[in-house]
């Protein structure tokens, strides 16, 4: 392990941050880390990302370094959880020269955003774009495939003259359900949900929908030729892989029947699919084909993530700075089983909280664990370095900022969700560490607002969770046994551990941080 940290200089590093003492702020830590989080939420809020994504100087608009004429020959689609707010921003800036929209939204949400006073997120009385509600409990139905074949529509009218506006965001895919005819929405729907059942990975998943469908998989783009396609994306997707969110409407991929069939007689499946499927399948070339310019650069279309989870950790170690902590950032894919980055983030803690010389038993595990929670080898030395390098030198208070989609193994029918059943284990693993000021805190919420079936976000812990548990005569392992993480936290100290935001509008999965105070060190 000493090898492998020695490869990193120290100097670069506190020549970016600088050795200036951290601001004094007299706020606890739990008051910090929801702070943090906040600010973290705030700063992919879909209006805001859209802001600051588009810039408008008369009849000229600039997107992402781009820049189109405006001659009142734009329109936009959209489909997605946040896409409201996203469309409400854009048409605000465009005026005008916005023709016409369509955007397929979760069924209800113009009712909530009023009911909860986020009118900055709706569209105005006189907009040009039509607002069509589908996908009841996040499942395509006849409304979503409605709103899908007015959003094709729309884009099938469209010249070179046009410029389309596709706003995208988590949630699409079921906002987008398109099959190809003769397949039905209920045939599709059948298909996948079979290849699910028998074990298909989510590649061979989207593969098929892709095949199945008009608009995924780059068929709105292709919909669209020849206008300019332009997509802005709030990514929920770990590594922001544009094929994958909302299943990549314009995102061209070729897939050839040969491929899907394939896929289904693996599953052992392929004498089971409709005939309308077969008839899809059968055809002898994918789509792409139909229009021979366009090239495989797909030049008329352009696709940026303006909004995610790495984008959330940046303005989170912006607000970190200003609380008087040093921000480091271990990475925005961790995932995996909840038990094994619980484990992760409590060496990490105790790692950096250690007065003495960590054990090398400590890297040693965190580097093993690194392939199970998706963290790069690299990332885990480089954030040791940090955390050890601060402690060493005495930088003050230092704040771990991750983020990502963990796993949780489903063992009992109790209400939570990954975010509090990690704060939960972390809470364990912390146990032995001094408690705040003194000792670390950690906070894992879901930038959504609702972690599973419940109206928190996440929850906040330290080193005394399970002494204080204790007190209150509640078992920490019964509640983890049934999945019950929400009904712990609402029993402990009336609620107070809970992170509840409330509505957020937006979501870039989760963040994390450990928050880790001054620690005076033994020296030898």
């Amino acid at each position: 392990m000493a090898r492998v940290l020695s490869l990193f200089r120290p100097q670069p590093f506190l020549a970016l941050v600088g050795r200036r003492k951290p601001t004094l702020c007299k706020m606890s830590l739990d008051s910090r880390a929801r702070e943090v989080f906040a600010a973290a939420v705030e700063s992919v809020q879909p209006d805001t990302v859209v802001r600051q994504s588009i810039e408008r100087k008369e009849d000229l608009v600039i997107i992402d370094g781009h820049k189109f004429t405006l001659k009142h020959n734009l329109h936009l689609v959209g489909f997605g959880k946040a896409v409201l707010g996203m469309a409400a921003e854009a048409e605000r800036i465009m005026g005008d020269h916005l023709v016409k929209g369509v955007i397929s939204v979760p069924h209800g949400i113009q009712q909530t955003l009023q009911q909860h006073g986020k009118d900055q997120l709706l569209l105005k009385e006189n907009s040009r774009i039509r607002v069509m509600e589908g996908a009841k409990h996040n499942l395509p139905d006849a409304d979503a495939q409605k709103a899908a074949e007015g959003i094709a529509q729309l884009a099938s009218e469209l010249t070179e003259k046009d410029l389309l506006l596709v706003l995208i965001s988590g949630g699409g895919s079921a906002l987008l359900p398109a099959p190809i005819p003769p397949i039905s929405l209920q045939e599709k729907f059948d298909v996948t949900r079979k290849l699910a059942a028998a074990g298909a990975t989510i590649q061979e998943l989207n593969t098929v929908r892709r095949a199945l469908s008009l608009l995924k998989g780059g068929g709105l783009a292709h919909c669209a030729h020849p206008a300019q396609v332009f997509a802005l994306i709030l990514s929920d997707v770990i590594g922001d892989p544009l094929d994958l969110i909302a299943s990549g409407p314009t995102v061209r991929s070729k897939v050839w029947p040969e491929e899907v069939l394939s896929i289904l007689e693996r599953y052992k499946l392929l004498n089971s699919v409709p005939a309308s499927v077969k008839d899809v399948l059968g055809r002898l070339s994918p789509r792409w084909q139909e229009h021979e310019d366009e090239t495989d650069k797909a030049e008329h279309v352009r696709n940026v993530v303006i909004g995610s989870n790495g984008v959330a950790l940046k303005c989170a170690g912006r607000r970190v700075r200003e609380l008087g902590f040093r921000p480091v950032v271990l990475s925005p894919g961790v995932c995996g089983d909840v038990r094994s980055v619980s484990r992760l983030y409590g060496l990490l803690a105790r790692f950096a909280c250690s007065r003495e010389e960590p054990p090398p038993e400590i890297a040693a595990e965190v580097l093993r664990l690194g392939p199970e929670v998706g963290v790069e080898s690299w990332d885990l030395c480089r954030t040791m370095q940090v955390l050890g390098e601060g402690r060493k030198e005495g930088w003050g208070a230092t704040c771990l900022l991750a983020g990502g989609e963990p796993t949780v193994e489903l063992t009992g029918k109790g209400r939570g969700g990954r975010n509090q059943e990690l704060a939960l284990r972390v809470g364990l693993e912390l146990r032995g560490l001094e408690l705040p000021p003194k000792g670390p805190v950690f906070l894992s919420g879901g930038t959504d607002g609702q972690d599973g079936p419940t109206e928190a976000a996440g929850a906040i812990t330290d080193g005394g969770l399970y002494e204080e548990a204790q007190a209150q005569g509640l078992d920490i392992n019964n509640f983890l046994t049934n999945n019950d993480s929400f009904t712990f936290f609402t029993r402990l100290s009336s609620g107070q551990r809970l992170l509840v935001p409330g509505l957020t509008c937006t979501n870039v999965m989760d963040v994390h941080m450990l928050l880790i105070p001054p620690i005076p060190i033994n020296i030898k």
